[in-house]
């Protein structure tokens, strides 16, 4: 069985904090489930009583739905625009700052944008999927339930690595 690959049937999303690199929210769904469906999820596993202060996303998140979540969590959304994407006509608040960015990305340009906005961050998350990756490249379990566990146990075991600490790298001078 290859590692969470849509030939398996299961993709596997994480929320992390940028400052601590804990992953804080993990959620494992099949194929058929789409990124954004998985978002509110993913909140809910923060607790009510520590704010989240901003969602680095791709664009797969670029929807009302998506939008409106991160709105209600006071959470600033950082997620850049689909390629074909359109101004959206409604006038809640979160509808007019994307229809802004798109305007922005329109006038700076999507690279620029990406500098900018520091959305580079969502970089971290791709970096601790990687490192779930090099606990084993494949899940042993056969059934979904078990697969859940098993990736909840490999989350645990990054947790408290990430928790004994990190290496800082510094630039010779």
């Amino acid at each position: 069985m290859k590692f969470l690959g849509e030939d398996d049937g299961v993709k596997l999303h994480i929320g992390i904090d940028a400052n601590t690199l804990q992953i804080r929210a993990v959620q494992l769904t099949t194929n058929d489930v789409s990124d954004s469906q998985v978002l509110g999820d993913l909140l809910d596993q923060i607790p009510p009583e520590e704010p989240i202060y901003s969602v680095y996303t791709d664009g797969a998140y670029d929807t009302k739905y998506c939008r409106q979540l991160m709105s209600d969590q006071q959470a600033h959304a950082v997620i850049p625009p689909r390629k074909n994407a359109k101004h959206w006509k409604d006038k809640k608040a979160h509808s007019l700052e994307r229809n802004e960015l798109l305007r922005t990305v329109k006038h700076l340009g999507r690279t620029l944008w990406k500098k900018w906005s520091g959305y580079h961050r969502r970089s971290l998350v791709e970096t601790k999927m990687h490192c779930i990756k090099l606990l084993g490249d494949k899940l042993s379990a056969r059934n979904f339930q078990s697969q859940v566990n098993e990736i909840h146990v490999r989350v645990a075991v990054l947790n408290k690595f990430t928790a004994l600490g990190r290496p800082h790298t510094q630039v010779a001078t």
